[in-house]
């Protein structure tokens, strides 16, 4: 069962969360206006060819990847996610970019609950699984989201990678929904990876410390999987990468060129830091 409580403390996490990643992304507007892309070649290939599909991306954020996939690959999208910033900034941005896109804020399972729509896409990706509190729920409400013959697509950050603190002491549970709290919440993870998202990266915010708590979600890929199929989808690809896009847990890990994040030398290279999923609804 969903768990409501922990979802309201992560909506007010994230809205102080949100304030201090988009201080950091310079002006977005002009960015897509221009042209601008914060999609990667992955989820690119991932979602295919939708020109002119309808598209439902859960846990959107603050709208980039949903605008760009809009601008970019040509699909009807509309976008879902719990924070109350989040979706102010993405209509804005919308309006601004002259990108056209719906947006809601909602809690996805309060979505899911009120939802009589289909979509040929559901979408989601980077940093959404820890936040789920129940998967069960989860697949059944991407299900009933597609329609028949319809796609699920989904990338995310390994939870593999997720055990370790950041000086690689192994320190958390694997799998299996645990969860974990904390005294401050979402933290600046643009920051922290230093990598411009869209345009000029800006200094922004600071040495940000969320004043709002948080509580994440411990999943492994073997629970995802199983949502899914229990809920009816069925698996038709899955990988995993030995990368991390713009993303920098670790202070180590080596930076490329291409923006992504490599493990350090002495250490494996072949280690999983990302995993995609693609299921379909037969």
């Amino acid at each position: 069962m969903a768990n409501k409580k922990h979802h309201e403390i992560n909506r007010l996490s994230w809205n102080e969360g949100t304030k201090a990643h988009n201080s950091h992304k310079g002006d977005q507007a002009k960015f897509f206006r221009e042209g601008g892309t914060t999609l990667w070649d992955d989820e690119v290939k991932l979602l295919g060819d939708i020109e002119g599909k309808s598209l439902l991306h859960l846990q959107c954020n603050s709208g980039q990847d949903t605008l760009s996939i809009v601008k970019h690959l040509g699909a009807v999208a509309t976008g879902v996610d719990i924070s109350d910033e989040a979706i102010d900034f993405a209509k804005k941005l919308s309006q601004d970019s002259e990108i056209p896109a719906e947006f809601i804020r909602s809690d996805v399972y309060d979505w899911f609950e009120q939802n009589e729509t289909q979509y040929d896409v559901v979408f989601c990706s980077y940093g959404v699984m820890v936040w789920l509190s129940d998967l069960k729920t989860w697949g059944e409400g991407i299900a009933k989201a597609l329609k028949s013959g319809g796609r699920f697509v989904f990338i995310e950050f390994h939870p593999a990678l997720m055990v370790f603190e950041n000086d690689w002491e192994f320190t958390y549970d694997y799998m299996g929904g645990g969860h974990l709290e904390f005294e401050s919440g979402v933290g600046d993870y643009v920051a922290m990876s230093g990598s411009v998202v869209t345009g000029e990266y800006q200094k922004g915010v600071e040495n940000f410390e969320n004043p709002e708590a948080g509580v994440e979600y411990q999943w492994g890929i073997a629970d995802v999987v199983m949502a899914l199929i229990s809920a009816g989808l069925t698996l038709t690809d899955l990988k995993e990468y030995p990368y991390s896009n713009a993303f920098n847990p670790m202070p180590d890990l080596r930076e490329t060129s291409l923006r992504r994040f490599v493990m350090p030398e002495g250490k494996p290279q072949q280690f999983p830091m990302m995993f995609s999923v693609v299921a379909e609804k037969k």
